[in-house]
């Protein structure tokens, strides 16, 4: 069937360039993604764990279904729900799904009016489970909790949308925790746009250090975050837990006070070379329970007459020198990195929907995403695949030319020949089939 109009190309009258080559595949390569979510007991997983509220009495479809199909499309780099009505078509996407049969774009959009509170719990409750098998895998012992929050955009009157007086635009603010070892995306909350940073942190990480204390034992944990989560609360709970944080503090005039005490200026001193200085104090702000250790940076750039202090609120002890302090706080600016392949590469951002249970499900589904191909990263690639981009990924494995051929006792793939990365596809198809003994 020739979908579009026959077009002859200017650099050769004799090539003409149609889509009627048959039932082709685009994206062969999600081979890959299929078997590392079936080596993890996705869909088993997501059914026995998931929850929606089913109002159908006849349907085709599962839910669990259409949340396999909708992980595997943002994987693919689909960003709009219409393009299952043509990739419902695919034969490879065909054959990565039960029944073999795919939805169509208002499947997609029904699926999302059967959510409730409690299938945003039974969402993170998922992905966990997902993770705690990646973390089985990888042997992970320790573990450095990023907070952070960011910004999504709204362009209607989508429920609970507000104006951030940071972002000087109108959206929602969500809260957000990564692994800064790996990269994985622990957990993210969808709040309000007027919410201010740390709303909320208190029943957002208290579970996270619960859960990996007790339910799966990690030898060290540290939490890290910027001068939005400088708040008591984080502090009290780390301590509580036992855990280690390194928490950026808003400076004050107590703090300055405290800081111009380790400034020495002398006669002969080099005002062209630039000065970094780093001290420790104990300090007790008013909402202390107790003194903590504060490490101070103190920096003049060359030609300036005076400092600027910087300050972090920590647990390490004094064996743990100011300035590792700070590099180990420094080392978190990888997070913004997460932040933005989440948005860019997984349209963890996309608030299509006008309710904010549907906007937040789209985040959640986004966040499945952005974990699976973080395992098939981090646990499957050779050290020097590591730390490519998703956009890299897809274009090396993903979006690889195939053809399904069918017979009585067999399906083939059969994909391009001329395919540069076949040899690295091989060699993570193995990968993954390997792990299967751990999980």
């Amino acid at each position: 069937m020739v979908t579009l109009q026959e077009n002859t190309v200017k650099f050769n009258n004799h090539l003409i360039v149609s889509h009627d080559g048959g039932r082709l595949s685009s994206d062969s390569g999600l081979i890959l993604i299929d078997e590392l979510m079936d080596a993890f007991k996705f869909t088993q997983l997501s059914e026995a764990i998931v929850l929606f509220k089913e109002n159908r009495k006849y349907w085709m479809h599962s839910n669990h279904k259409i949340l396999k199909q909708l992980v595997l499309q943002i994987i693919a780099g689909y960003d709009t729900d219409s393009a299952a009505n043509l990739l419902q078509h695919d034969p490879v996407l065909q054959t990565l799904l039960p029944d073999g049969h795919l939805v169509s774009q208002s499947s997609i959009s029904r699926i999302l009016k059967r959510v409730t509170e409690g299938t945003i719990d039974s969402f993170q409750v998922f992905n966990q489970a997902l993770i705690d098998q990646a973390r089985l895998v990888r042997n992970d012992t320790n573990m450095v909790i990023d907070l952070d929050s960011t910004h999504s955009d709204t362009f209607g009157n989508q429920e609970q949308t507000a104006y951030n007086a940071h972002y000087k635009t109108t959206g929602y603010h969500p809260l957000v925790a990564f692994d800064g070892l790996t990269g994985v995306f622990l957990k993210a909350k969808l709040r309000s746009g007027n919410q201010y940073t740390s709303n909320g942190v208190k029943e957002f990480l208290e579970p996270l250090l619960e859960h990996y204390n007790q339910v799966v034992p990690t030898k060290d944990i540290l939490v890290r975050g910027d001068s939005g989560f400088a708040t008591p609360v984080i502090y009290d709970l780390c301590e509580l837990y036992e855990n280690q944080y390194v928490i950026r503090l808003k400076a004050n005039n107590n703090l300055y006070r405290l800081a111009e005490q380790f400034v020495c200026i002398g006669n002969h001193h080099p005002w062209d070379e630039k000065e970094v200085h780093y001290h420790s104090v104990s300090y007790q702000a008013g909402s202390w329970a107790n003194p903590r250790r504060v490490c101070i940076r103190s920096t003049r750039e060359v030609g300036e007459l005076l400092f600027r202090h910087a300050f972090i609120v920590t647990n390490f002890s004094e064996n743990i020198s100011a300035k590792r302090v700070f590099k180990t706080y420094n080392n978190r600016g990888i997070m913004e990195n997460y932040i933005k392949e989440a948005k860019n590469s997984f349209f963890f951002d996309k608030t299509d929907s006008s309710g904010f249970l549907e906007n937040e499900v789209r985040m959640m589904i986004s966040v499945l995403a952005y974990n699976m191909v973080n395992f098939l990263r981090t646990i499957c690639f050779d050290s020097n695949w590591r730390g490519i981009q998703v956009n890299t990924i897809r274009l090396r494995l993903f979006k690889v030319a195939g053809k399904l051929v069918t017979t009585a006792r067999q399906m083939y793939l059969k994909l391009s020949s001329a395919h540069v990365y076949q040899r690295e596809l091989y060699a993570i198809f193995r990968e993954i089939q390997r792990i299967r003994q751990y999980i």
